[in-house]
């Protein structure tokens, strides 16, 4: 369970949990993080807009796959990431526009930076890009991005982006997982 990443803890062996509140007061994301069969379980949920999703990553901090469901009639989202960069559906089919990507970011998410923070072990004023598939919760369309992650502090982060979403500097705690990032979420615990 120890972290390759020197600027973290490890997270305690019973796991631990979080709550985000969007900004503009429409959405609460709470998360509980957990390890087991050597591998991190990440279930979240958002209300407001209602939805939940699972991560499965490796004692490393590589996604292998997510699961995205909303409550509605259609399909909900499955992915899955080889290690290799390959990624792909349920249904077995390949997504080659995705390919290479490290990281997932589901819009709506404030923990998705730290699956970046705890892996990326780089010194202050460094920054290391990683191409990431950006999940739009909505539409459940997938996008390619890049994310350049630059450790601005102990604690803090920044992330520029090369897509519309915009970017954004914040603070971690112990864990990596984000504080408040302005304009966008506030951690309340």
């Amino acid at each position: 369970m120890s972290s390759d990443a020197g600027h973290v803890r490890d997270i305690p062996p019973n796991g631990l949990s979080a709550t985000w509140h969007s900004t503009d007061g429409l959405t609460i994301e709470t998360l509980s993080l957990s390890f087991e069969n050597e591998s991190w379980t990440v279930e979240g949920f958002i209300s407001g807009v209602d939805i939940q999703y699972v991560m499965r990553l490796s004692a490393t901090w590589q996604l292998q796959q997510m699961l995205l469901f909303r409550d509605l009639d259609e399909p909900d989202l499955w992915l899955a990431n080889d290690g290799g960069g390959r990624w792909g559906e349920v249904n077995g089919s390949h997504i080659r526009e995705l390919g290479r990507c490290q990281d997932i970011d589901v819009r709506g998410s404030s923990f998705t930076r730290t699956m970046g923070i705890r892996r990326l072990a780089i010194d202050l004023g460094t920054v290391t890009r990683v191409d990431t598939a950006v999940v739009n919760p909505e539409t459940l369309g997938v996008t390619r991005s890049t994310l350049s992650y630059t450790r601005v502090g102990t604690r803090s982060w920044s992330i520029d982006r090369d897509d519309d979403h915009g970017n954004h500097q914040f603070d971690v705690d112990e864990y990596g997982l984000p504080l408040d990032i302005p304009g966008h979420f506030q951690r309340m615990m």
